[in-house]
């Protein structure tokens, strides 16, 4: 298992022996709870479904079954983590924080936060057009294609547009403190999205030997 749901809560600094301070990200990483188990004999394939936070809105029949199968709660976020070997897992298994430890690179996935409509200066770093009197182009788009030939706008032409709001994975970050009691994973660095937000932590598929 190397893969856990979290909760980003927010970042602060610690201070190391030395005295240096190190940026971290809180997350709450877990608990989580094993809410189905997929064998290669029954669905071709090993993983298992996973269930993180609390769930108190009234959900479908089925939903509810799905849930009761496995003798947990109600669960806000389900989640398939592929694995090797699924005969040390059981319904209802708690997975917390204490698969990783202190040193661990790890890949850490979310949702950014969302800008809106932005123009090209802020979407793309572009520069501004001249602030002379009278040139009306202070921060519009510039050209977007050539005269005869091709003819058309060529796809992918950077312009104005939805801004974050998008899936953001960053890699090979270290995990610099754990707190098992506690389920609170402290990282090194900046990770996407809000307070709040959902994450996705996974041991880092990049890390250098």
């Amino acid at each position: 298992m190397n893969t856990i749901l979290g909760r980003k809560i927010g970042m602060t600094q610690i201070f190391n022996e030395d005295g240096t301070v190190v940026p971290v990200t809180v997350v709450e990483a877990g608990p989580l709870k094993v809410i189905q188990i997929k064998t290669l004999e029954n669905d071709g394939y090993t993983a298992i479904q996973v269930g993180f936070g609390k769930k108190k809105n009234k959900v479908n029949k089925p939903t509810k079954g799905h849930f009761e199968k496995a003798g947990v709660e109600l669960m806000r976020h389900l989640a398939e983590i592929r694995v090797d070997d699924v005969s040390g897992y059981t319904l209802g298994q708690e997975i917390k924080a204490d698969i990783f430890e202190a040193g661990m690179k790890v890949d850490a996935s979310g949702t950014s936060k969302g800008k809106g409509t932005q123009g090209p200066i802020r979407r793309w770093n572009q520069s501004r057009g001249p602030e002379t009197h009278g040139s009306k182009h202070h921060r519009l788009k510039g050209s977007i294609g050539a005269a005869s030939y091709p003819g058309r706008v060529i796809k992918g032409t950077h312009m104005a547009g939805k801004m974050g709001n998008e899936k953001v994975t960053i890699q090979n970050l270290e995990v610099v403190k754990v707190d098992a009691d506690k389920n609170l994973l402290l990282i090194k660095g900046a990770i996407p999205g809000p307070k709040g937000g959902l994450l996705r932590i996974q041991k880092a598929i990049k890390a250098s030997k």
